[in-house]
Formats: C-alpha cells, structure tokens, sequence
C-alpha cells in the first residue's frame, strides 16, 4: 500500500488549500511527524498521563484509561465529538497499579497489579459513585506486574498475568496464564497456560486472541513475538518451547534445559509471528464503519518496543490478519535513528471507527482516523 509520511509542514500547507472543481479542500494531515498508509491522519486525543495503558469504551462512546504509575483511572469525554478529549475527569485513584479495563453488566472493572475490583458504573459517569469491589486476588510484582481482564461473550470474566521471570518452572499457577471466573470472581480456574505475558486478550467472533512476549537472553532473533488463538486447556509453551514457524510445531529451549523435547509436542504454536522483542501489548480488532473495508476485522497490535536487542524493533503498530496470519505495517515512526519518542501500548475502536492508541512513551493518547485519499 502507498504510504504516506505525514509532517508538519503539509500539514500547514494543505489546511490552506482553495477548493478546487467544487470539491471541499482537504482535511489537515497529521502534524506529529508519524507514517499512516494514506488517506490517514493521526492527530492527539488526549495528553498529560504518566503512564497511560489500557483503555475501554463505554456505550455512549467516553473512553476510559488506566494510567499505571499514577495509581488512577480516567474518563476522556468527547461529548462535542471533535476528535479530542473534552478533559480528564479522574474516575477513581489509590489503585495498586492499575491495567486493564472491562465493563460488563453495570461494573467497571480494573485489574490492578494483585487484584481484580470493580467499581459500581454506567455510561456517563465520571466519577466513581461507589467502593471498589475485590473479586479475586492475584500474584502481584514480579517481572511482569500488569494484569489485564476481558468479558467473554459467555459473559464470563478473563485475567491474565505474566510470569515473576524471564525463563523459570512457577509455583502459582495464575502466573503465565489466563484464568477464568464468574463475573463477581468466584468458581476461578485456569483457562490456559504457558503464556510468557499475554498483556493483550481480546474476544472477536467467539475466538479468544491472545499476545504474547517471548523470553529473552537468546539472541536478537530467537524467539520471534507470538500471537495466538486460545482455547480451553491449550498449553502454550512457555518455558519450555516456543514457536519459530507460525503453525508449525514448537522448538525445545535448549538454553533453559528443563525436561524434554516431548513436552513441546502438545504446545500450541502462534498463528502469526513478528520481530523478536518487539514487545505486543494491546490489540483490537477492528468493528467501525470509518476504515476502508480491508481492514475489516484486522487484528491491530501494539508493539510497546525493545530494550535488549542489538537493533531495536516494534515501537509501531501492526495488523494481523487472523485468518492468514499475514502481518503488516500501520503506524510507523515512533523509533527514529535508533531513538523512541513513543511507546504504543492499547489501541481500542472509539465509537466514531477512529482508533485510539495510548502512548505510554509520550503520555497520550492518540486518534487514527480514516479521511480519504
């Protein structure tokens, strides 16, 4: 697809076009200096968190996020509906940590980094109205310390949590896995394992979709980033195989040594692959009207990006066809001469089809949206 680099300065340039032929001038380009295919703009929605991650979108289309370091979640109005937050109405605070975001059934839930809660919610409000509610306690800390809840269309509730370490055999079973409850955290069992990190899982056409970060130290290619198709009971690998052809039988870790090249026989590869350590956060698929119809029911994936490779990879976002498993290039140009000025992290489908993406890096959050060729 062509693409379009999209700067500042044809940005200034286009919003001063005359109409020509009748035809209305030409929207403005993006002024942020990032590379959308064309007919994109990229634009900021909202800005100013410490650490924004996860995001959800409610039904009157308010948009929700979690900010981390901060101990806080939002509310990001845009009740004008001009493609950008109206403010940051601070919904709650005090939580340890906070990541995901799910709302289901008249509750806002939030998983913090030892504990799913939800808080009393419905759309529009701007402030929480009630306590949190713990439901389940869950493994805090460790090497990977954000835990991510989703609603199945079983109305059932999801959390994962990353594994304490790089490569090791956990004693809790809840690390490196999905776990699935009732809606008010009882009747709790596992639903999958041997997920190094599934920080991104995400319901769409009755499949669960999962990413995934593989382990690190064995090079700068080995292995290649995951994403997978979850079912009940699959055991994914991790940590003692991991994919290195989507589809294909998964390969004994050598370097880590623990039991035998049998155990990988029953591990259920990746459909999909990208660069190692590139680091897949959020996804979203993609449900609005806005986009162009190939990008409908696209995988959209965040690669937050690298910190031990040789030369850096992710710091975009990518899609994933999950039908193919053929990956592709969307949002490109956080990582410049080796050096980042975002980190992509959550994209989520906002009410009008744009896609919204929170930049952790940065602290904002940005709107892609759709304007034509």
């Amino acid at each position: 697809m062509k693409r379009l680099l999209l700067i500042g300065t044809l940005a200034l340039a286009c919003a001063g076009c005359a109409q020509t032929g009748g035809d209305a001038a030409k929207p403005p380009l993006e002024t942020s200096g990032l590379t959308v295919p064309a007919g994109f703009k990229v634009t900021p929605f909202a800005e100013g968190f410490q650490k924004p991650r996860m995001m959800v979108v409610a039904d009157n289309g308010d948009v929700l996020l979690s900010d981390t370091s901060a101990g806080k979640v939002y509310v990001l109005p845009d009740r004008d509906k001009n493609g950008e937050a109206d403010g940051k109405e601070l919904f709650a605070s005090g939580l340890n940590q906070p990541h995901g975001l799910a709302i289901h059934g008249g509750y806002l839930y939030v998983a913090n980094t030892d504990s799913v809660v939800r808080f009393p919610f419905k759309a529009g409000d701007l402030k929480a109205t009630g306590a949190a509610e713990k439901l389940v306690d869950l493994p805090s800390g460790g090497g990977h310390s954000t835990r991510t809840v989703e609603f199945g269309p079983d109305g059932k509730m999801y959390v994962s949590a990353g594994s304490s370490c790089n490569v090791c055999e956990e004693s809790d079973p809840k690390r490196a896995a999905i776990w699935v409850y009732d809606a008010d955290g009882k009747n709790g069992k596992q639903y999958a394992s041997g997920l190094r990190n599934a920080v991104g899982i995400e319901w769409f056409d009755g499949q669960l979709y999962s990413t995934n970060n593989g382990r690190d130290q064995l090079g700068d290619d080995i292995p290649p980033e995951g994403f997978y198709k979850v079912n009940s009971g699959d055991f994914f690998g991790w940590p003692y195989c991991y994919t290195t052809k989507a589809g294909e039988p998964q390969v004994w870790d050598k370097d880590f040594g623990k039991k035998s090249a049998s155990v990988c026989q029953d591990a259920t590869p990746a459909f999909a692959l990208t660069t190692a350590h590139s680091a897949p956060l959020g996804l979203a698929f993609y449900t609005g009207k806005t986009f162009p119809q190939n990008y409908a029911g696209q995988m959209f994936v965040a690669l937050h990006g690298s910190w031990n490779r040789s030369e850096k990879s992710g710091y975009k976002v990518i899609t994933v066809d999950p039908k193919s498993g053929k990956v592709a290039d969307f949002l490109t140009g956080f990582l410049k001469n080796d050096k980042a000025s975002g980190r992509p992290v959550d994209p989520v489908v906002a009410a009008d089809g744009a896609m919204l993406l929170s930049d952790d890096g940065a602290g904002k959050v940005w709107r892609i949206q759709y304007v034509g060729q």
